[in-house]
């Protein structure tokens, strides 16, 4: 199992470099914060397309949303100081602490995040 950062659910939607392993990672019980979700649809409706229309044409795919509580909140908030010199979002931290939580792999675009989190492995799609 796997967590999707939403650079890496991007990747997969506008068929980029990377498509392919995130296509696997969905054959095999894919998640994705509800934060990244967001930062995914926010990002499409940026270029132009109506989020409503994305996040049904996305809520076929086979993964999980993890909603974002208090203990996700505690968690990303945690990692702040670890990863303030790599200047990751909330967003960022949000999917580390959820991987991390649940001793999965991180799928992402985002070479930074290697390395950062001690224990967590952080695989960079490309």
């Amino acid at each position: 199992m796997t967590v999707l950062d939403a650079s890496a659910l991007l990747a997969y939607l506008h068929d980029e470099p990377g498509a392919d392993r995130v296509r696997e990672a969905l054959s095999h019980d894919a998640l994705i914060s509800a934060v990244n979700l967001a930062e995914t649809l926010a990002k499409l409706g940026d270029e132009g397309h109506d989020p409503e229309e994305v996040l049904d044409r996305i809520g076929v795919l086979p993964f999980d949303v993890v909603p974002f509580d208090e203990g996700h909140a505690l968690d990303s908030a945690l990692l702040r100081a670890r990863t303030a010199t790599a200047g990751l979002s909330l967003g960022d931290r949000a999917c580390l602490a959820l991987a991390r939580r649940l001793g999965r792999t991180v799928l992402t675009t985002d070479r930074a995040w290697s390395g950062l989190v001690p224990g967590l492995e952080v695989e960079v799609i490309r």
